[in-house]
């Protein structure tokens, strides 16, 4: 039995994702976990998910395309409670690469993954809170690289994670109104996969002397985060970026 409400969890099958969903399923929220490519990543999530006693639904959509957000919505519509969360996680790098380098089709797919894909799923989310009187939460995944820059590396990826902060702040201020709270968190150097993206495993190992607290973050870190900003204990927070960073 649901009682957290109805959580969406874009790119929710790994890493930050995975691990919000299943600390959402742990508290009690029903889940739809999307996923664009991996689908038994997904389902084992959902699985988990299930054994808390919690609903949970995976679903496939690349939400960068805005027929396939409109088909996500309406299967969770369909298939759980109505929405009471979001979480705007779903997310790409690139190989590393200068400025010089990166073609226009890399930089537009860029940002229609970290950018156009929070725009639309979070559009759809309001859409629903509005239309049922929910005082709904959104959380953006953002990451401090927005701050950093990445030079030499992903300085289109940290230019996408910038306009997810302006997003956030932008949106808190435009929903405050109707009791909807929309903030992000800035994750520093996490232990997932989106290393390897970038075609260097080893990054974060690397980078690691130039963080503060001389370690690598975990997953269940940052989703810790992620669920307070979520929760009631936060009611009062809207238009937040909280770094999860070790200092960095």
């Amino acid at each position: 039995m649901s009682t957290g409400g109805t959580l969406l969890v874009t790119g929710g099958g790994r890493g930050i994702g995975a691990a919000t969903a299943l600390l959402a399923a742990q508290r009690g929220y029903a889940l739809c976990i999307n996923y664009r490519r991996d689908a038994d990543a997904a389902e084992r999530v959902a699985e988990q998910a299930r054994a808390q006693g919690v609903p949970a639904l995976a679903f496939r959509a690349d939400v960068a395309d805005e027929a396939q957000v409109g088909k996500l919505f309406r299967a969770l519509d369909d298939a759980l409670p109505p929405l009471t969360a979001l979480v705007n996680n779903a997310g790409i790098v690139d190989r590393q690469s200068r400025v010089e380098d990166m073609s226009a089709t890399r930089l537009r797919r860029m940002f229609d993954v970290n950018v156009v894909a929070s725009f639309l799923c979070a559009a759809e989310a309001v859409r629903r809170f509005r239309r049922t009187g929910t005082a709904g939460a959104i959380v953006n995944v953002s990451s401090v690289a927005s701050r950093l820059g990445s030079p030499g590396e992903f300085v289109d990826y940290a230019a996408a994670k910038g306009a997810i902060d302006s997003f956030t702040v932008g949106l808190a201020r435009e929903v405050a109104d109707i009791g909807v709270r929309v903030n992000a968190v800035r994750p520093g150097l996490i232990r997932t996969d989106i290393h390897a993206d970038s075609g260097e495993p080893g990054r974060a190992d690397r980078l690691r002397p130039a963080i503060p607290a001389q370690r690598i973050g975990e997953p269940d870190e940052v989703a810790r985060t992620i669920l307070w900003l979520l929760s009631e204990e936060a009611s009062y927070v809207t238009g937040a970026i909280v770094d999860v960073s070790g200092g960095r």
